[in-house]
């Protein structure tokens, strides 16, 4: 009966084009999810539970038990209705009638104690106990789910911020809050605003891993991979577990190897990612995406492909990649495609599909697409099945670079020549000195210069003349 229903679910998820994961990942649930805490957890256990029929009931439950041990009813009440569609009989998609009204009267409570707090302060004029108050109705507001009101209380601190200490807590407190919204402009101008404030090297130290994953997570959702992987490769290693609640030190694995596959050439994968002592810390994490970057950067497309494969669901079900992934792998094999091509001036289609793993038909579709978009300068031989390199006369290409030289050569030669003419003819204009005009003439803003009374432009013009 249960399979039923979740097949049911998951095939009008399908009708709806929302994605569905129909094979199970790699990774054990419970390991994965403990590697975080707070609304991470939750939102990526409802995540799973939306997207894979394997995992969907063990993910809810999850989240349902997860979930009484905060104050966000609103979320609790959605994560039960999604069990208890997937699951009727199941004793826990029952709601929690007693803990909800209990829960909701403690929430309002607090709101109200809070509220009346914060308004004694406001009358009294303290900017400091203003500014923990707004504080703490923010952490509030966050606690019991109402993101945009808790967006609202650590806005409204920074009037009444006096330290530099401050500024940076109420930044802190947005980016979190901005990173769950998908907010990410509000991030991105947090960050400048925290390292733009003046730090010591011992709050620097704490500070840059949470900075540059913030960063990177901002990049990598406006599909800026480049610049995600450069943030991502220089995230130090002392991130560990101190921003579970947004990210883990797996996660930068992932996402900073996935980007740099992406966008980075091969001499690159080398020296800036498996070189990297510091992100080498993280992919020891993920062992399978290390290995994926050597067999890129050795020309083992293949093999790379083929394990980025075998973990394709798992990317599918994280929060930040879902939306990606397809991308990314596009781009990787696209990359693989063109380095593979490189010493080639012909290849059979059918050694290339063998290659990558693939079969000639769906190859050759792939190959008109990546010629269409200019990203392979090549051309298909449809009768012989080959994909044959554009020819490139070089004997026109070297000639035609030789010119430019030539004549980029001669106007030095000429420039310098005229340079000593008018040394030698004691022409030169010297600037006076604090950058005012010259006392005893017109000022270069009327068109004259120097003591020859010369107007200016007259030697550009002598020199075109001759």
């Amino acid at each position: 009966m249960a399979s039923s229903t979740i097949h049911a679910f998951f095939a009008q998820r399908r009708a709806d084009n929302s994605l569905v994961v129909l094979d199970p990942p790699k990774f054990d649930l419970e390991s994965y999810i403990s590697n975080y805490t707070g609304r991470t957890q939750i939102e990526r256990l409802l995540h799973i539970g939306l997207h894979s029929p394997p995992l969907c009931i063990e993910a809810l439950k999850l989240a349902v038990k997860a979930l009484k041990q905060t104050s966000d009813v609103p979320r609790y009440k959605l994560v039960v209705e999604q069990l208890n569609k997937l699951a009727p009989d199941d004793p826990e998609a029952v709601m929690d009638e007693e803990w909800v009204e209990k829960t909701s009267r403690r929430v309002a409570n607090s709101t109200e104690k809070i509220e009346a707090d914060l308004k004694s302060y406001k009358h009294n004029l303290i900017k400091e106990s203003i500014r923990m108050g707004h504080e703490d109705l923010g952490n509030h507001y966050y606690a019991s789910g109402d993101l945009v009101n808790a967006f609202k209380s650590y806005s409204r601190m920074r009037d009444f911020c006096t330290a530099p200490k401050h500024i940076l807590d109420m930044s802190l407190q947005i980016i979190r809050v901005c990173i769950e919204q998908g907010n990410y402009m509000s991030v991105q101008s947090h960050i400048v605003k925290i390292r733009s404030l003046s730090r010591s090297p011992e709050e620097e130290e704490i500070l840059k891993p949470k900075l540059c994953v913030a960063m990177g997570l901002t990049q990598l959702a406006s599909g800026a991979f480049k610049e995600a992987a450069k943030s991502f490769l220089e995230t130090p290693p002392t991130l560990g577990a101190t921003y579970n609640d947004v990210i883990s030190s797996n996660d930068v694995a992932v996402y900073g190897g996935l980007c740099a596959l992406a966008s980075m050439e091969r001499s690159q994968l080398k020296k800036e990612v498996l070189d990297n002592n510091d992100f080498r810390n993280f992919l020891e994490l993920e062992p399978q995406m290390r290995r994926a970057i050597s067999y890129f950067y050795t020309a083992k497309y293949s093999n790379c492909l083929k394990i980025l494969e075998e973990y394709r669901n798992d990317y599918y079900l994280d929060v930040h990649l879902v939306k990606h992934v397809n991308k990314l792998f596009e781009m990787i094999r696209s990359k693989g495609i063109v380095q593979y091509f490189i010493p080639f001036s012909c290849v059979s289609l059918k050694s290339m599909a063998e290659a990558f793993a693939t079969n000639e038909k769906t190859l050759e579709k792939e190959l008109v697409g990546m010629i269409g978009k200019g990203v392979l300068n090549a051309r298909i031989d449809t009768k012989n099945r080959l994909l044959t390199a554009k020819e490139t006369n070089l004997r026109t290409a070297v000639h035609r670079d030789t010119l430019a030289m030539a004549q980029n050569y001669e106007r030095t030669a000429r420039m310098r020549l005229m340079r000593m003419n008018i040394l030698r003819a004691g022409l030169e204009v010297r600037g006076p000195k604090g950058g005012q005009g010259h006392p005893s003439g017109p000022a270069q803003g009327q068109g004259w210069v120097g003591h020859s009374g010369r107007p200016q432009g007259f030697m550009e013009r002598f020199h075109m003349g001759s």
